[in-house]
């Protein structure tokens, strides 16, 4: 047998580091920048009012009270997006909205509510503060400074900041396109109706699903039989499209393990992992594609892809913790684990405010079958390779999904 923490760090060298591209803002989500981006203009990029009201100069308005308003006339109306401000004269005020560029000689703003809102001329009930209700230009970021750093995943405040910064296109670590085949001929796909023998196939549903929430743009081949020339003819012509390929099923010690068969010789070495669930593993080259072969039962897929698929798929594409939290919790109930593997249970967390540890009960047993008892965990209790008996109360490492 081979260490998960072994197949760990052969898998994340197989997939290696993306490679850069140039991609619209809208494809951006979720991915994590390659290159510093630069701001091309201030943000903002010229003095404007914080709010709707009248640019003024505040010697103009010193004084003003409720009791004792100025009174002005109102030289402009300036509304956001004009760009054809004329200086403010002295003596003077323009009416202005938020967002609009302040005039020439206007060193403060009278909120409209301060006022009695009028257009040709308007009574003032509050002085201003020079400076007051003003963003001056580059007070969040000043052109031609760093306004996002290479390696920051990008989520919606981030792309929100390149677009402001005069960004349209941005380099990110490419999304890498995975081809998910799922193997056995005892598998079929809903809704077709189910003979004596058969199962519904899900585990390309669960591998999709989780590998399009790390980016990845996915496409999958299911129920592939048991059957070596089969196999190769669904998955051949599909690899000059593909980053990799990650099959589930056929890697086990059994007479048809079609994805074994297929793949020995071929690139793929294939390994038994000191892991319960998700024992028997393979990963390597098939020509010149990466190829990571996880089990067949649907709780060792989900189990692989957190200990081996996911950290791996998170560094090649530039994140920097690829890491799920760990957290230790003591145990509602005692369990058991075989000598020499390192075991993933589900399991569900709790932390009340005020306890030092939270607690952590598993949910389900430990069979690789038992997919409904993940629907109700939050987490993977993991018991370390030389550990075989855990009793109620102790503290268990707790990986949180």
């Amino acid at each position: 047998m081979i260490s998960v923490d072994e197949h760990r760090a052969t898998v994340t060298g197989l997939l290696g580091t993306r490679p850069a591209v140039e991609l619209p803002l809208a494809d951006c989500a979720g991915l994590v920048l390659a290159e510093d981006v630069r701001a091309k203009v201030s943000l903002p990029p010229f003095d404007n009012s914080a709010m709707d009201g009248y640019a003024v100069r505040s010697v103009d308005v010193a004084g003003a009270t409720d009791d004792s308003p100025v009174t002005l006339p109102v030289s402009e109306d300036i509304p956001a997006g004009r760009t054809d401000v004329p200086p403010l004269l002295p003596g003077t005020v323009d009416r202005i909205m938020t967002g609009a560029p302040m005039p020439t000689g206007a060193d403060s703003v009278v909120i409209v509510e301060r006022t009695d809102g009028g257009t040709g001329e308007v009574r003032i009930f509050a002085d201003a503060a020079p400076g007051a209700h003003i963003r001056r230009t580059g007070e969040d970021v000043a052109a031609g400074t760093v306004a996002l750093t290479a390696g920051t995943v990008l989520g919606p405040a981030q792309l929100g900041l390149a677009s402001a910064v005069g960004m349209d296109r941005l380099a990110v670590h490419a999304p890498p396109r995975v081809l998910v085949v799922s193997t056995g001929t005892e598998l079929v796909l809903p809704p077709e109706p189910l003979r004596h023998g058969q199962i519904y196939e899900s585990n390309s549903v669960m591998l999709v699903a989780a590998l399009k929430a790390l980016g990845a743009r996915v496409e999958s081949v299911r129920s592939v039989a048991d059957d070596v020339e089969q196999f190769r003819a669904a998955i051949e012509p599909r690899l000059a499209d593909a980053d990799l390929v990650v099959t589930s099923g056929g890697v086990s010690a059994g007479a048809y393990e079609v994805v074994k068969d297929a793949l020995t010789g071929a690139g793929v070495e294939f390994s038994k992992v000191a892991m319960q669930p998700g024992g028997p593993q393979g990963c390597g080259r098939w020509n010149g594609v990466p190829v990571v072969t996880l089990p067949g039962n649907p709780v060792s897929v989900l189990v692989s892809f957190e200990a081996f698929l996911r950290p791996a798929l998170l560094a090649s594409l530039g994140h920097t913790g690829v890491d799920r939290q760990h957290v230790r919790a003591n145990l509602t109930e005692s369990l058991e684990s075989p000598k020499g593997k390192r075991q993933f249970r589900r399991g569900y967390y709790t932390h009340s405010e005020g306890q030092v540890t939270g607690v952590v009960g598993p949910r389900g047993g430990p069979g690789s079958h038992l997919l409904a008892s993940f629907t109700q965990a939050n987490c993977l209790i993991v018991l370390p390779e030389d550990v075989t008996e855990v009793a109620e109360g102790e503290e268990v490492d707790v990986l949180l999904l």
